[in-house]
């Protein structure tokens, strides 16, 4: 049987039979894995669910016994936690300690294949990012207490940062943690908007105010959700990830233990500027897949659409329209690509301080160029790409991400200032040191 021949702009340039220089066979054998998962878990229903707003009960489950959460963890893996709990291999056979950021690349972009980051996100967004913040500041002894339960998929957590009045401002946080007379509990009281996976959750890593206003008030806890007195949680409905579980989180005098605070108390601001670096990359990668599926729907539907007694492929227009749109969409995947290789070479100190903001930027550069593509998509299938149903279905409903894309984890505005702030920032430290280094004494020229 003869193998069909791949749309253009379909797949990445190195599953298109293009020659790269990042993959090794590690990364190959680990995508042809994720496909088949993927294939198997979400691309069946993936579309029906998201057309529901929901997904199925089990569908966590099925991803936990196919130990296929564990990848939504940023790079290094926690190993020894990992092999403390059996776990030794991902499937596939990919050992954990192999596990880098290139097969976070993979495994990001195969999930976004259903065209909706809602039946992904249902199942990985809470663990990607609300467990992540315990095991980088938690102490050993809050870890023990929570990380083998999340980490094996027995309990559910989110992470919990936006209020109605704090989104992209961080700082502005108004949920109060204030100790019980008796200094065992923080009294959690305020609101959580817009929380991912927040209905099905045990837990919240959740941004809380413990001290006096702007950044150096804030504070890390884990907060219980599900059956906790004083939570209360209800589902929003949005325009686009209608499947991944989006949340209201209303908290009333919630007692949560003293020893549930995350590291310092203080430092909260620190701690969750460092997870939106992992955020930001992987919102980055499943953002340019569904521009990928929009464009490529669209380039398909070209060839065989006709016209004015021509296919639209033959309108010089529409070329026009799909090689502006592919330029954008090859052009931020080889930055991703090239983005993603250095944080496989770089500490993760290193890489926080010089690609934090190189990330916000990406990330932002991300929901721009799904915008140029699934607005491209929309206008060629014409009517069909206005239609929740039929041919067109998939242009229209990725075009529902787009706001999906450009707002959260950081909006595109605060995200290009970002950039160019900590851009400043890191020339200016670097000029420090090299001024000081060049005014440091050479030594004697004596014999």
């Amino acid at each position: 049987m003869s193998k069909a021949v791949k749309i253009p702009f379909s797949e990445p340039p190195w599953l298109m039979g293009l020659p790269s220089a990042y993959y090794n066979d590690s990364h190959r054998k680990w995508q042809k894995t994720c496909r088949e998962l993927v294939d198997k878990l979400l691309m069946p229903q993936g579309g029906e669910w998201e057309r529901a707003g929901d997904v199925p009960e089990d569908l966590y489950s099925k991803f936990v016994a196919a130990n296929f959460l564990i990848p939504n963890l940023s790079a290094p893996l926690p190993i020894k936690w990992l092999k403390r709990l059996g776990i030794h291999e991902l499937p596939g056979g990919l050992k954990v300690e192999d596990f880098d950021y290139l097969h976070t690349l993979i495994y990001v972009d195969e999930m976004a294949r259903t065209g909706s980051m809602g039946p992904s996100g249902a199942v990985t967004t809470g663990i990607a990012f609300g467990l992540p913040p315990i095991l980088t500041f938690g102490s050993p002894e809050l870890q023990e207490r929570f990380v083998p339960d999340l980490i094996t998929g027995r309990k559910r957590i989110c992470i919990a940062i936006t209020e109605p009045g704090a989104g992209s401002d961080v700082s502005n946080i108004e949920t109060t943690a204030k100790k019980s007379p008796d200094g065992k509990y923080f009294i959690v009281n305020g609101s959580k908007k817009w929380i991912t996976n927040g209905l099905w959750s045990d837990y919240a890593s959740m941004a809380v105010r413990t001290g006096g206003p702007g950044p150096s008030g804030l504070s890390m806890l884990i907060v219980p959700l599900l059956n906790t007195p004083g939570v209360t949680m209800r589902r929003i409905k949005v325009g686009g990830q209608t499947a991944a579980g989006t949340t209201f989180i209303e908290l009333d005098d919630v007692r949560v233990p003293i020893s549930n605070l995350i590291g310092v108390e203080g430092q909260g601001m620190r701690y969750v500027m460092q997870n939106f670096n992992h955020e930001r990359l992987t919102i980055s990668i499943g953002v340019n897949r569904l521009a990928r599926l929009a464009l490529s729907s669209a380039f398909e539907y070209c060839l065989k659409r006709e016209a004015f007694g021509k296919t639209l492929m033959e309108q010089p227009v529409v070329r026009h329209r799909l090689a502006k749109a592919g330029a954008e969409l090859e052009s931020h995947w080889a930055w991703v690509e090239q983005f993603t290789f250095q944080m496989t070479r770089l500490s993760e100190e290193e890489a926080n301080r010089e690609l934090g903001g190189l990330t916000a930027l990406a990330k932002a550069q991300a929901g721009r160029v799904l915008e140029e593509c699934a607005n491209t998509a929309v206008l060629l299938f014409g009517g069909n790409g206005y239609t929740r149903s039929g041919q067109g279905e998939i242009a229209e409903r990725i075009y529902r991400e787009v706001p999906g894309a450009r707002i959260p984890g950081g909006s595109e505005d605060v995200m290009l200032d970002l950039a160019i702030r900590q851009l400043v920032k890191n020339f200016q430290r670097k000029t420090k040191e090299l001024d000081a280094e060049m005014e440091r004494p050479k030594g004697s020229s004596k014999l």
